[in-house]
């Protein structure tokens, strides 16, 4: 079925009616959220190419051609009737999959430059490093994100480490697939990926006691131009922040600079999501905000964090949740796309652990 935009500012309207609100912190929808729903395909409506464009108002910008991902009706609440794939006896696990409650610490960790921590941490970044391009080379039409994920659950599990995602507050994947209007946390399904999709797999492993963290939205098949130039500006947001760090530089420097690169354009930043520390956790202060903050951190010699821009095609940043209680679309049905690497603050500057 092919929408118009005024077909997709009724769909917006309809989102607002599902839209799950948590209450606001640094890192509100951060990491992976406690699942509440889920249903069993996706609906897919196609953004016509040749909607209109003449009004500068966002409702008539032109988005590009894509299927645009939407539940499945009737809806199924949650995801308990997704039966997570096994991981062998042998292999470590973090607290929560062995069935410990998470708790999420209030200060700042800091891995000891130099010492084994730091190796352990630096091989888990790689091995998230290797999944991610191990995943990049299954994307193709036709392939769906169900298949992908089993492709993923194994790779890791056949190097001695655990798919982090899985069981992290239910969710029931190895990674997260997110299509097109999905700006992150979308679960593997069996839909077959189209020819002109985008997908962000995001990948983290857990290994040796620490988390590896890193993603990227690939190209599937003949994507238009406003699909490739969304991916590649999200890309250059990721490149320009990461520049911008060392130590006793401002974490909101972070924010500010990718606020810079967009000012003034058609693209948003979502500020419902954020990066996160990571190590031993996986998910942990200091909270890294996108855009523009007065967060009052500072960055440190043993600090390390994700960068992950979601960029949002159009000036609505704002998101929904899916009754699974993990997808986020836009709100519009716009496109988003997501690039993340994992870094290490050094005392002479900054080493990007999943490049």
């Amino acid at each position: 079925m092919r929408l118009g935009l005024t077909s997709l500012r009724n769909l917006a309207h309809t989102a607002r009616s599902y839209q799950v609100h948590t209450p606001h912190r640094h890192a509100t929808f951060n990491a992976l959220r406690r699942p509440q729903p889920f249903y069993s395909a996706r609906r897919t409506f196609t953004v016509s190419a040749s909607s209109p464009t003449a009004s500068e108002d966002e409702d008539d910008y032109d988005f590009g051609s894509f299927d645009v991902i939407l539940p499945e009706e009737p809806y199924v609440w949650g995801v308990s009737h997704i039966q997570p794939r096994p991981v062998p006896p042998h292999i470590g696990r973090p607290p929560y999959a062995r069935g410990e409650p998470i708790h999420t610490p209030v200060r700042d960790k800091l891995i000891q430059i130099g010492n084994e921590d730091e190796q352990r941490l630096r091989g888990a970044a790689q091995l998230a490093r290797d999944v991610l391009r191990f995943a990049g080379s299954l994307v193709e039409v036709g392939v769906t994100t169900e298949s992908i994920d089993a492709r993923i659950h194994d790779y890791i599990v056949s190097h001695n480490a655990y798919p982090s995602p899985l069981l992290y507050r239910g969710f029931p994947k190895a990674c997260c697939a997110s299509v097109n209007n999905v700006v992150t946390h979308g679960i593997p399904d069996q839909r077959p990926l189209q020819d002109g999709d985008i997908v962000n797999i995001d990948i983290t492993v857990y290994k040796d006691g620490f988390h590896g963290d890193t993603s990227r939205t690939f190209l599937v098949g003949d994507v238009d131009e406003k699909g490739r130039e969304l991916v590649k500006v999200t890309e250059d947001a990721l490149a320009a922040a990461i520049d911008v760090c060392a130590p006793g530089r401002p974490l909101k420097l972070i924010g500010k600079t990718i606020h810079e690169l967009f000012r003034g354009t058609k693209y948003s930043v979502s500020t419902q999501f954020t990066g996160h520390g990571i190590g031993s956790d996986f998910h942990c202060p200091p909270w890294i905000l996108h855009h523009l903050n007065d967060d009052p951190g500072i960055m440190q010699p043993g600090h390390c964090f994700t960068i992950e821009p979601c960029i949002v095609q159009g000036t609505n940043p704002r998101s929904w949740i899916f009754p699974d209680g993990w997808t986020a679309s836009t709100e519009n049905c716009a496109r988003s796309a997501q690039a993340e690497h994992m870094v290490l603050i050094t005392d002479t500057g900054v080493d990007v652990l999943t490049r």
